[in-house]
């Protein structure tokens, strides 16, 4: 184990046996659905920095891996949406967490009549080598993981994930971005790696992890604050800013030119008809904004037409897209 997978090991063994309420991000809101009651401890133990449970995304039973356990949150949540025994995998490399997970669903069945333990099968396992299955997966997660890898151990972390997916399964991330570049101080400083602040990416260099890996669509669902590094307190000569984003790449196909990658940009057709047509498979309801990839809106802006109005990027992408 390399020296900086060692020291997130033990910042995280010792979060598995003396909860850090102020170890991550704390600020997110916590879904509680019908019927569903999350234990104070687990929501002690959140330790991301968003959500990866979509309902959208959750339909019909899938079979769900989440990598990275914490405190057995967002196992819960997913198991909500999938009651049977063993619907949901969770991963973890660290014992002490995957321990505090089994105390905290004997928790959780106290306060969920309708939770079982058994819902979820807890596994020991490196997220760059998943004792899963190739194929077998609908939906795979993890909240503030990826970030804490290397960019070597992210590739390997990333294929692992789609080799388990079934085709058009999709991982559903949240992760700490960030635009600004980071000195080697804080790059190479393995404790500010494992508290997720030193290992942001560039969101174009996140998405292009994903892509590369073969990826064909790439959904952009949210972009917010995160936190901050100041001089005072950090290696840095300026305040840096950092974001986090929650991401679905989905394992489409990869398309003859490219991926489909959508940022939150719309269109807008406010001309003379009642509708047109691109001829490259984008149908324009007039006054009807449309969803539309990066892709897309490269092709309409070609027409170079005066009735459409294309949006910037809003980071905030919820279906209905043009592709």
């Amino acid at each position: 184990m390399s020296n900086y997978l060692e020291t997130t090991h033990n910042v995280y063994k010792e979060a598995a046996l003396t909860p850090d309420v102020g170890l991550c991000c704390t600020t997110n809101p916590i879904w509680e659905l019908p019927g569903l009651k999350i234990p104070r401890i687990m929501q002690e133990m959140n330790y991301g920095c968003g959500s990866t449970v979509h309902a959208r995304d959750l339909t019909n039973n899938p079979k769900m891996l989440y990598v990275g356990v914490g405190g057995g949150m967002e196992l819960l949540q997913f198991s909500y949406f999938n009651r049977q025994k063993g619907g949901v995998i969770g991963v973890d490399v660290v014992d002490e967490m995957l321990e505090a997970s089994r105390k905290n669903f004997i928790e959780a069945e106290k306060q969920n009549p309708w939770f079982k333990s058994e819902f979820v099968e807890l596994k020991k396992g490196d997220a760059m080598n998943l004792p899963v299955d190739d194929n077998s997966i609908d939906v795979a997660a993890q909240n503030c993981l990826f970030n804490i890898f290397k960019a070597d151990d992210l590739k390997k972390a990333i294929a692992e994930m789609y080799r388990v997916l079934k085709p058009h399964g999709r991982l559903v991330m949240s992760d700490p971005t960030c635009e600004q570049p980071m000195n080697d101080a804080l790059r190479n400083d393995d404790r500010l790696r494992a508290l997720c602040l030193s290992g942001s990416l560039p969101i174009a260099e996140y998405v292009k992890m994903l892509t590369d890996a073969g990826f064909g669509t790439i959904e952009i669902r949210a972009r917010k604050p995160y936190r901050v590094l100041d001089p005072k307190h950090y290696a840095t000569d300026e305040l840096i800013y950092i974001e986090s984003i929650e991401v679905a790449a989905i394992k489409d196909p990869m398309p003859e030119d490219g991926p489909c990658i959508f940022t939150g940009k719309a269109a807008i057709y406010f001309g003379d008809d009642d509708f047109i047509d691109d001829k490259k498979g984008h149908l324009l309801l007039k006054n009807q904004p449309l969803a539309i990839c990066n892709k897309t809106a490269e092709t309409l802006v070609s027409l170079k037409r005066g009735d459409i109005f294309i949006s910037e990027s809003t980071y905030h992408y919820d279906g209905g897209g043009c592709c």
